[in-house]
């Protein structure tokens, strides 16, 4: 069976890989892409994978996302690998892990809790119940935030 790349090799970057098939669209959004700094950024969605059946696929050239950059994309694509490329070549490939708990990245959807009033300085904070698919716990309010609350906050 003949290989082919559908997707150009990129010299230096960050390959997202094994997104959850047609959430790309939610990891630009999270790493404000595209922007005017980025020259090239490739997406390829609902590509046939292996493991997965289908997938998403994301390319950056030259930019390597943050920690904080990494735990928003845990919350939507808990499957993905992050691959840094130099000189064409992968220097370093991670699987995303979800961390124990996520700081202020998503709102609580307790319109009652004290991190949804303006006039309340305090960050939202969620304990990770279960990581495929993300339940969170609110801190403060105990509320459960699953996954579909999650990701049209993303929207």
């Amino acid at each position: 069976m003949k290989s082919e790349l559908k997707i150009k090799a990129i010299e230096n970057g960050t390959v997202i890989d094994h997104i959850t098939a047609n959430k790309s669209l939610h990891i630009l959004k999270i790493l404000g892409l595209p922007d005017d700094d980025i020259i090239n950024v490739t997406v390829a969605m609902n590509v046939s994978s292996k493991e997965t059946g289908r997938k998403d696929i994301v390319k950056i050239e030259n930019r390597e996302i943050d920690h904080q950059e990494l735990n928003q994309i845990a919350l939507i694509a808990p499957k993905a690998t992050i691959n840094i490329i130099k000189d064409y070549k992968v220097v370093k490939k991670d699987q995303i892990i979800l961390p124990e708990v996520i700081t202020s990245l998503i709102k609580c959807t307790n319109e009652k809790c004290i991190t949804n009033y303006e006039n309340e300085p305090i960050t939202s904070r969620f304990n990770v119940i279960e990581s495929q698919p993300p339940v969170l716990r609110c801190h403060y309010c105990e509320k459960l935030i699953k996954n579909e609350d999650i990701e049209k906050q993303f929207e």
